[in-house]
């Protein structure tokens, strides 16, 4: 007998060991990289400026690419990598259980499958760009295999990079969310503010009110303001997108200039071949987040097998296909995880225990984003530009434009999907009938766009399109479909800014910058009723409640950091914005106000430290650690929006302003930039002295120039080398 147990251990113990053996190797041995694309020497040079900055110069746009790609791995290889990841449905095992959802997205928006069909199809010009990113990548692998995360995972080639951009886009207007509700059988959210924006169309501030501050004021989103209404005859632009401070969406900024024709300054995302914002010679955009209804739902009638759903009287076959997801569990172990994908003739289609819901999101299953973008930056006047944006591959965004020649815009982009009259596409639809599904999008000429109002200013802050250029200059809600679904939500932000530039009637550089760091909460914004139910709390006989009731009620409604009761209304707002902004029921505000309340308490020993105290910008450890102090909040133009707890209490922002660009043309179309982010160009290497070298001007307020002509940079250059 013990022999028996004996020999059956030494078995167990075999048998362990192999499944270990195979848990460890399965993942790399079945990931296969991709072909490299066909070996080609580029022409590229890479001049850093003094803070870092790649400025990248080539013969051919393509040189260029292969500049980007290989300059932004100097400074962030291990974001670079993630994202490849992503397009090869191997996140997971970079990650775990986070990055398999990803993976799962790429399956179930088939974004792979899209860059298969259609890659060959693209202009030569694009591919060539492509390829050239994917080269660039390759070349710093190829040279750091220590640093390469995955085996197999290089090389790369144009198509890794163009199924980035299909797997994206769609979780820019919300099917992340859409994809969680259903994920957790949950309900779904809220796809309208009601029928029109949920505060009044913001006037400008009365005769007398108080200016904003230069020195003081803090926060913003995109600015445009035309010749007319500047104080100097300049056209400016502000962009100041709002994204994480670190990761697969942080801005990276660059310049680049090739002898086709091709000089952009501005900032793009890890995976991208050009940059996403910014300005060339002649023009320049920026981007905000918008939410236009782009997502519909049906829900399916399928067979007792759940193998068939019924569509105009007969039965059809349901797409299915089982895709294998990698999750790390630890060290080099993979655990395989088995998913179903379906599809309808809607799309793509998810199942949980309430049923089966077909989704069919605006700018699925194309590859257009690609060309759009790269026509966006050769453009050199507003008509060709116009036209590169009616490619309409860009899925969703707004789009703020200005020009040399004075012109500004607000184009709400969005790729509308074709609807029919008499159904609601706000609620779950019938899946069993064609009559209320209507295949391909809305034409261009039905997008919505501000362009040159008569108030010579266009802003935009993740609010309606109907607040956009001032009183008497706003686009008609009634001149729009219903059918579209544009947003009538509104933020703080997006008040105040048509307040403050509504104010001005002649708007000088200054204060410009001004409203950009302006930390004020407007008293017409969705966030006063919230302040208002938050000074109607009983306090119950809880002496912390009624002191914290006191301390909101001298509030400055300004995060400044100069008032005693700006760090309670920062959390406070950040609360309240978590409701707003997603349209979800509003939280309790006597639960929440107890909650900020022993949070400061806790950690602070008392409800009133100044703001800077408790809201940090933090990067590092060691003697490279950056701790310092910010304001601003979630909601307001110098925004902070999300931060984590940190274990001493202090809330280190991670999301809000991140890259701030001001450009400006002067009155003969001469075209100069500044800019900053949160910490500096090289964010994942400690090592390097661009690690967190713009950080305290970030907290500041403070610029950095972008020396985007050439014979500017040369009295600035850090290093000049070819990759």
């Amino acid at each position: 007998m013990r022999r028996i147990l004996v020999r059956g251990g030494w078995a167990l113990a075999a048998l362990l060991a192999a499944i270990a053996m195979g848990l460890a190797v399965w993942e790399p041995l079945v990931a296969r990289p991709a072909n490299a694309p066909l070996p080609r020497a580029y022409d590229t040079r890479i001049v850093r400026d003094l803070y870092g900055v790649p400025h990248i110069f080539g013969t051919s746009d393509a040189d260029i690419a292969y500049g980007i790609a290989y300059a932004h791995a100097e400074d962030d290889f291990a974001t670079l990598q993630q994202v490849v990841a992503m397009t090869r449905g191997r996140f997971g095992a970079m990650v775990g259980a986070d990055g398999a959802g990803v993976d799962f997205a790429l399956h179930f928006t088939g974004a792979r499958e899209t860059v298969a069909r259609d890659y060959d199809k693209q202009p030569a010009d694009v591919r060539a760009l492509l390829d050239g990113y994917a080269a660039g990548l390759n070349r710093y692998a190829d040279q750091h295999p220590d640093e390469v995360a995955l085996k197999n995972l290089f090389p790369v080639d144009g198509r890794d990079i163009a199924t980035g951009f299909v797997l994206r886009s769609p979780f820019f207007f919300g099917l992340d969310a859409v994809l969680g509700a259903l994920a957790k059988d949950g309900p779904l959210p809220r796809e309208t503010a009601g029928a029109k924006p949920d505060v009044d169309s913001p006037p400008a501030l009365a005769p007398g009110a108080p200016e904003p501050r230069a020195s003081t004021e803090n926060g913003s989103n995109a600015f445009a303001v035309a010749p007319k209404r500047s104080a100097d005859g300049f056209t400016r632009l502000v962009s100041n997108s709002h994204q994480p401070w670190r990761g697969p969406v942080a801005w990276y900024e660059l310049v680049v200039h090739s002898k086709a024709g091709w000089d952009f300054a501005g900032a793009t995302f890890p995976g991208a071949p050009y940059p996403l914002l910014g300005h060339n010679k002649t023009l320049g955009w920026t981007n905000t987040v918008n939410r236009p209804d782009l997502i519909d739902l049906y829900k399916l009638t399928l067979d007792a097998a759940a193998k068939r759903y019924r569509y105009d009287g007969q039965w059809r076959d349901l797409e299915a296909k089982r895709v294998w997801l990698p999750v790390k569990l630890f060290g080099p172990f993979m655990l395989p995880v088995p998913r179903m994908i379906y599809r309808a003739v809607q799309g793509p289609v998810f199942i949980n225990k309430s049923g089966a819901f077909a989704i069919r999101y605006g700018g699925a299953d194309q590859l257009r984003m690609v060309e759009e973008y790269y026509r966006l930056n050769k453009a050199r006047d507003f008509a060709q530009w116009q036209r590169a944006l009616a490619i309409q591959g860009v899925p969703a965004t707004n789009f703020i434009y200005a020009d040399a020649v004075g012109n500004v815009a607000h184009i709400y982009n969005a790729s509308f999907p074709n609807r029919r009259p008499g159904f609601d596409y706000k609620t779950v639809l019938a899946g069993d009938t064609s009559r209320n599904f209507m295949p391909g999008t809305v034409a261009w000429g039905a997008v919505p766009k501000n362009i040159n109002p008569g108030s010579g200013f266009v802003i935009n802050a993740n609010n309606t399109p109907f607040h956009a250029s001032g009183a008497g200059y706003e686009l008609d809600p009634a001149a729009f479909s219903p059918l579209l679904g544009i947003e009538t939500h509104t933020t703080n932000r997006g008040t105040r800014s048509v307040e403050l530039l509504g104010a001005d009637p002649s708007i000088s550089a200054a204060e410009l910058y001004a409203i950009k760091f302006d930390t004020t909460v407007s008293r017409r914004s969705w966030a006063a009723k919230w302040f208002a139910a938050l000074g109607a709390v009983d306090p119950r006989g809880d002496a912390r409640i009624a002191a914290a009731k006191a301390l909101l009620a001298r509030w400055d409604w300004n995060f400044d950091g100069r008032g005693r009761a700006d760090a309670l209304a920062a959390i406070l707002l950040r609360v309240g914005n978590r409701w707003h902004y997603p349209a979800k029921d509003p939280a309790d505000p006597g639960a929440e106000l107890a909650k900020a309340v022993g949070y400061l308490t806790r950690y602070f020993g008392r409800i009133d430290p100044p703001l800077g105290h408790v809201l940090r910008l933090r990067q590092g450890d060691g003697v490279r650690r950056v701790d310092l102090p910010l304001d601003g909040g979630a909601d307001v133009l110098r925004a902070t929006a999300n931060w984590d707890e940190d274990v001493d209490g202090r809330l280190a922002v991670k999301h809000g302003d991140s890259f701030i660009m001001f450009m400006a043309w002067d009155r003969a179309g001469r075209v100069r930039s500044r800019s900053i982010q949160p910490f500096g160009a090289a964010t994942t290497r400690p090592q390097s002295k661009h690690y967190a070298d713009q950080a305290a001007l970030f907290a500041a307020h403070r610029l950095k120039p972008v020396w985007f002509d050439p014979a500017e940079l040369a009295p600035h250059v850090e290093s000049d080398y070819r990759p």
